[in-house]
């Protein structure tokens, strides 16, 4: 297979670009056009070509893209132009920006001017700073060649970053990419325009309303303390972080801060209305998220943009302003975003989602035996079609007939609610006032001491799991050491560079140190985007059970792949569109393949539930 690099460079001003604009909307406007684009074939010399639409396009159809694994710097910007304005869909798709993403994390930074710099291949150049208004037919003569050598030289950049990248990026990841670029080059949903404004004036109108109910003044919400009470009265527990400055515990409640900002995607809306309210902000987000949806509609068919690798453990996260991967799913506004995105015609959308793998694989991976024959057993009743009444494997009943003192026949719905919520909840080593709070979200209150002596039964029935938790902080120390050591069941090793995945991939800690806290006590951190972060055994277990959880979902979602075309993937789900007339042999191969385990992850009990329907809500 031969590969092909390669680089366009594009009109913007104040107005089009990527500074005003998602990707979708800047390639999709009308005023946008191709200045000159360069192409690398192979080792060959790269070519620059500056033309009109139709001579651009001729001159691109010459290379070999249906046999060709097409690699760019950002992908998803340079095959939404290939296939968009040109038509062109190559074999295979690899995207540099990609690699570095799940390589680096947040070590180096992604930018082709930084990777080269770091790798030490190049410089890029800065000729883009000085195309700025200029159309294609404006430039002149000598700008243009010397925009045309700039493009060039990223090319060069970009195939030799490429090769820097390949060794030891596994087949599957590489497939992983071009899946999710394809997601979004590549679209073929399609939007209800009608019921995106029905659902716009529904949010208008009960933003309104929450925005009048909320008892504070703008004192309230500006000091953090006071905020921070306002979010606990919600059930919330305020997030937290590490100060860069005294390297002690404060809140995190800026608009930079990561989970301060997630806050706004809160299910409950009026957690939404207050996170708006402290940003000053006019709309809640899912005012300017239904906003975003109608202009997309407007523009045509829904492209999925996901970026790769987004989060520490591998998992995909949303990307062009556009979060796929938090649509509401709970509250008055559940399930409007999702009934508006459509199958194209003669489609289902099929959603399959993987049943609390995170719960199965941290039983797997810490050897609780016991646990995971529970998860095995209740796969058996669950396929004889056993009711959930008469079950007697069922993991969440099992819980609470620990903590209840009963037998699982006899345990009621709000009880096995409980031993759900203590079995999907306290794997990694939380506390007994964040578990009362995380009920309270659900409506189920409890007594602080009653969640201590739930908390102690659950570590109490499970004892591997709290001793992963005591092996995670060895680790830990083994890798701030750079010591080697297997932990958990051996599928995952201490090497040099971090925790060494089964897919291949490092889950790296930049700068692990230990720092001294304000209570006195030691504390390991490392560092990413938003500062510090603390890291302890229970964390690890959390990260690697996320990134295990991902790594096996990543396998199936190519194996879905193989036969129907997946257009999206959330948390732990794969949706995919299938012909109508086959909608129940595709489901049940969709859920064949959500229930392969990988050679690697031999013994984890998967299994999944799966829908279909002409619209993603329905599934």
């Amino acid at each position: 297979m031969k590969l092909i690099t390669v680089d366009f460079e594009t009109y913007y001003d104040d107005d089009v670009g990527f500074r005003s604009q998602t990707t979708e909307e800047y390639v999709r406007d009308e005023r946008f056009h191709v200045i000159g684009v360069a192409v690398k074939v192979g080792e060959a010399p790269t070519e620059w070509f500056s033309g009109s639409h139709d001579e651009t396009r001729a001159w691109l159809t010459k290379f070999p893209w249906d046999k060709s694994m097409a690699v760019a710097h950002n992908a998803m910007f340079d095959m939404a132009i290939l296939n968009w304005h040109f038509d062109i869909r190559p074999y295979a798709i690899a995207d540099t920006l990609s690699m570095a993403r799940a390589i680096h994390g947040t070590e180096v930074g992604n930018s082709l001017a930084k990777l080269a710099t770091h790798y030490g291949i190049g410089v890029k150049g800065s000729e883009v700073v000085n195309a700025k208004g200029y159309s294609r037919t404006a430039f002149p003569p000598d700008k243009l060649a010397k925009y045309g050598e700039y493009c060039i030289n990223d090319v060069e950049l970009t195939y030799t970053l490429f090769h820097h990248l390949l060794p030891g990026f596994g087949k599957i990841e590489l497939k992983l990419i071009d899946q999710t670029v394809r997601m979004f080059t590549e679209p073929v949903l399609t939007l209800d325009i009608d019921a995106l404004k029905r659902h716009l004036e529904e949010v208008k109108k009960r933003k309104a309303h929450l925005l009048s109910l909320i008892d504070a003044s703008v004192e309230d919400l500006m000091s953090n303390q006071k905020f921070a009470e306002l979010l606990k009265a919600h059930g919330v527990t305020p997030p937290t972080k590490i100060s860069l400055t005294t390297g002690k515990e404060t809140l995190a409640l800026a608009k930079t801060d990561e989970e301060f900002k997630a806050l706004a995607e809160h299910p409950n809306e009026q957690v939404q209305a207050l996170v708006a309210a402290r940003l000053g902000n006019k709309t809640t987000l899912e005012e300017t998220r239904t906003e975003r949806f109608i202009g997309i509609a407007r523009r045509g068919v829904m492209p999925v943009p996901l970026s790769y690798y987004a989060a520490h453990t591998g998992r995909w996260g949303g990307a062009d302003k556009l979060n796929l991967q938090n649509l509401p799913s709970r509250g008055d506004n559940a399930g409007a975003l999702k009934n508006a995105i459509l199958a194209p015609d003669g489609y289902v959308m099929i959603d399959c989602d993987s049943s609390q793998i995170e719960a199965r694989v941290l039983a797997w991976f810490a050897g609780q035996e016991d646990l995971v024959e529970f998860f095995r057993m209740n796969n058996a009743e669950i396929a004889a079609g056993v009711k959930k009444k008469d079950m007697r494997y069922d993991p969440y009943k099992i819980m609470a007939s620990r903590i209840y003192g009963k037998e699982t026949h006899e345990i009621t719905d709000h009880e096995r609610f409980v031993g759900k919520s203590t079995v999907l909840g306290c794997g990694y080593g939380m506390g007994a006032p964040r578990f009362q709070t995380q009920l309270k979200t659900q409506n189920v209150s409890i007594e602080i001491e009653e969640a201590d002596r739930v908390i102690d039964i659950y570590r109490t029935t499970y004892p591997s799991i709290p001793a992963l938790w005591s092996a995670g902080n060895r680790t830990i120390e083994a890798l701030s050491k750079r010591q080697t050591r297997e932990w958990g069941n051996g599928v995952v090793t201490v090497c040099s560079g971090g925790l060494l995945l089964p897919n291949g991939m490092v889950q790296r800690y930049p700068n692990l140190r230990k720092i001294r806290t304000e209570a006195g006590t030691n504390q390991y951190v490392y560092d990413s985007r938003k500062g510090p972060v603390k890291i302890y055994g229970g964390k690890l277990t959390e990260n690697i059970c996320q990134a295990l959880a991902r790594c096996i979902i990543g396998e199936q979602l190519l194996l879905v792949s193989k036969r129907y075309k997946v257009v999206l993937t959330v948390h732990d789900a794969v949706a995919c569109i299938a012909p109508e007339n086959e909608a129940e042999e595709a489901m049940a191969y969709v859920m064949e393949c959500m229930r392969f385990v990988p050679s690697w992850a031999e013994g984890v009990p998967l299994n999944c539930e799966a829908g279909y329907g002409k619209r993603y809500g329905d599934c």
